[in-house]
């Protein structure tokens, strides 16, 4: 199965295991940065040249090579489970991507159909029930997870452990985890243990969220978006997020970790 959602520097120096909503486009561009002394100019996503990627066939080998052998710093990043699923609703489902249309095509106004969902539009300035609209995607969230239905989970909404678990699974290993959350402090760990032909001064590196102003603004805090059932769904769907990496169940207001990860555990349980 190889390493799927896998970069890595071309300088070897850092591999890290992709989980989407989870600050990946400012650690791609820190990667391509450490190796070439500037970003790439566009979405890092979209590069094809100057940093490895498990989807381009060219970097299978050294990936492969990589990793079985232990080289660089392996790492990857998390991020609290209710904010992240906010985060998804907003950006893929009420959002306007940046080619200008919806995400996936057809699926927005499937979920209208299904659903009863309602996203607004830039017309009207996105003005809609985002609490009645996010809670109606949940349930969507959950059926594609649960019972795969109408449509396979999203790699968006999926669990972060599940993206997390293929790394392991396929022969790899976590030196280090960090939070979305505490960015600074958990990046800059990484930076201190790799060997980069570039030093990164992560104060003067800007934050790369390529879905920022494309759709409505949250206009509610996190626990106003959770009712009873909500929160039933995401225990369901988020379990073991909650519990590996120690996030707050109990308080969907606080976005910070109540404890550490710790990495052993991880590789128990996400390795079977």
């Amino acid at each position: 199965m190889g390493f799927p959602g896998v970069w890595m520097t071309e300088s070897e120096s850092m591999v890290y295991r992709v989980v989407p909503k989870c600050a990946c486009s400012t650690i791609g561009q820190i990667m391509f940065y450490s190796d070439h002394g500037r970003f790439f100019d566009g979405d890092i996503h979209d590069s094809k040249n100057g940093l490895h990627k498990w989807s381009q066939d060219h970097s299978h080998d050294p990936i492969e090579q990589a990793v079985r052998a232990g080289r660089g710093v392996s790492f990857t990043c998390v991020r609290n489970p209710y904010a992240r699923i906010l985060s998804s609703f907003f950006d893929k489902i009420a959002g306007i991507q940046r080619n200008g249309r919806r995400y996936r095509g057809n699926l927005v106004p499937q979920l209208i159909q299904r659903y009863g969902i309602d996203v607004g539009s830039p017309e009207n300035d996105f003005d809609f029930d985002q609490i009645a609209s996010f809670r109606r995607f949940l349930l969507f969230a959950r059926d594609t997870i649960r019972f795969r239905k109408p449509m396979e989970p999203d790699i968006h909404w999926s669990a972060m452990s599940g993206h997390i678990s293929t790394f392991i699974v396929n022969g790899g290993h976590y030196d280090q985890i960090f939070y979305t959350e505490t960015f600074n402090e958990g990046m800059a760990a990484v930076l201190d243990a790799a060997e980069t032909p570039v030093k990164v001064d992560l104060a003067e590196v800007p934050r790369f969220n390529e879905s920022e102003g494309h759709g409505p603004k949250r206009a509610h805090k996190v626990s106003e978006y959770f009712d009873d059932l909500s929160r039933h769904l995401i225990w369901e769907i988020y379990r073991d997020d909650f519990k590996l990496f120690r996030y707050d169940f109990e308080n969907p207001d606080n976005k910070l970790p109540i404890g550490e990860i710790d990495l052993d555990e991880v590789h128990a349980k996400l390795g079977r």
